[in-house]
């Protein structure tokens, strides 16, 4: 049986050039979306690991603030990725004032 939903034209099921998967990955359309999804990821996932190792580490010892630490760490380590990732950095794409905060393509340092 042949399923409706599939292009006549399209190889296993993928859309054309006209399809509307070709204009969701256009990088300009969701950067920051993605962006923010990618920081409140790595942030609230930094927090949610973390609190765990921290109640863990809790019940053996019999402590109760190890589990609020835990969340402190997870939650600074989460900006601190995302950060690094360039995700929290604001950028001026028409106005090169801001220099790149990304490491250069051939390895070396650019500080002089």
């Amino acid at each position: 049986m042949r399923d409706p939903k599939k292009a006549a034209g399209a190889p296993h099921g993928k859309r054309g050039t006209n399809g509307a998967s070709s204009a969701a990955s256009d990088p300009s359309t969701d950067g920051g979306y993605n962006a923010g999804m990618a920081v409140f990821s790595y942030i609230i996932g930094g927090i949610i690991v973390w609190s765990l190792i921290g109640w863990g580490l809790d019940y053996l010892w019999g402590t109760r603030w190890i589990v609020l630490a835990g969340a402190l760490l997870g939650a600074v380590g989460g900006f601190y990725l995302s950060h690094m990732h360039g995700l929290t950095s604001s950028r001026k794409t028409a106005d090169e004032r801001h220099a790149s905060s990304a490491p250069s393509q051939d390895g070396k340092d650019n500080a002089k």
